[in-house]
């Protein structure tokens, strides 16, 4: 199973109505696999700000946190993906070497 496969199967566990998981290393300079995007809409993060939701999603990564090098979280309620609709899209990377 690749390591994006494994985060969408871990990020499960917050039992979410949408999940995309997105891998964005051809933006980086360090290569496949190390740069992720991961937009989680779930009831989980009702009540919870930002750093308890970003909390959440790491604690259901686990050790595999330690494989990636970044993953952008954008975490939302039901109510307020209704509202948005959509995630910002990810910055072109402006720094690092190859």
């Amino acid at each position: 199973m690749s390591k994006l496969d494994n985060i969408k199967v871990a990020l499960q566990t917050l039992q979410p109505e949408y999940l995309q998981v997105i891998d964005e290393s051809h933006m980086h300079s360090r290569g496949q696999e190390t740069h992720y995007k991961a937009v989680i809409v779930s009831e989980a993060f009702a009540g919870l700000n930002a750093v308890k939701r970003h909390q959440k999603a790491y604690g259901a990564m686990g050790e595999l946190m330690q494989q990636v090098h970044a993953l952008a979280l954008h975490t939302y309620t039901p109510a307020e993906w209704a509202e948005q609709g959509s995630a910002p899209a990810s910055p072109v990377c402006a720094g690092g070497h190859k």
